[in-house]
């Protein structure tokens, strides 16, 4: 039987106005320490986000989910928390904010394959 892989994705929310507490999903983030992985996506509905609000700074939005992915990539972009291992990344990303950008609290599951199951939750969670 093949290998499952125990994995924690956390969904990624914009949250236009953080005093109303409305979010939009925009991504995903999933991991597995077991098979040292890390995956992110995000896309920005603009006529959904419009709906919330008329005054969202998409720019500043995209900039900050950029931020975000070029943590969990790795890269030197990302700065000191780009260079921790991949749980510690996780963690950090996925840790509770007040921000306008924003994770559910992270959930667990097991797969066959992780790429396929991550675009799975893309699909039913943002898409």
């Amino acid at each position: 039987m093949p290998d499952q892989y125990l994995y924690e994705y956390a969904v990624i929310r914009i949250v236009p106005k953080v005093q109303r507490e409305e979010f939009i999903n925009v991504g995903i983030i999933l991991f597995s320490k077991q098979a040292n992985f890390i995956q992110m996506q995000y896309k920005i509905d603009e006529n959904k986000l419009k709906l919330f609000s008329s005054e969202s700074d998409l720019d500043s939005f995209r900039l900050h989910l950029e931020a975000f992915s070029k943590i969990c990539s790795g890269t030197k972009e990302g700065g000191f928390i780009a260079s921790l291992c991949i749980p510690e990344r996780f963690r950090w990303l996925t840790s509770i904010r007040s921000t306008c950008i924003q994770t559910s609290r992270p959930h667990s599951g097991f797969s066959l394959d992780l790429s396929q199951t991550f675009e799975k939750l893309f699909n039913e969670l943002v898409l």
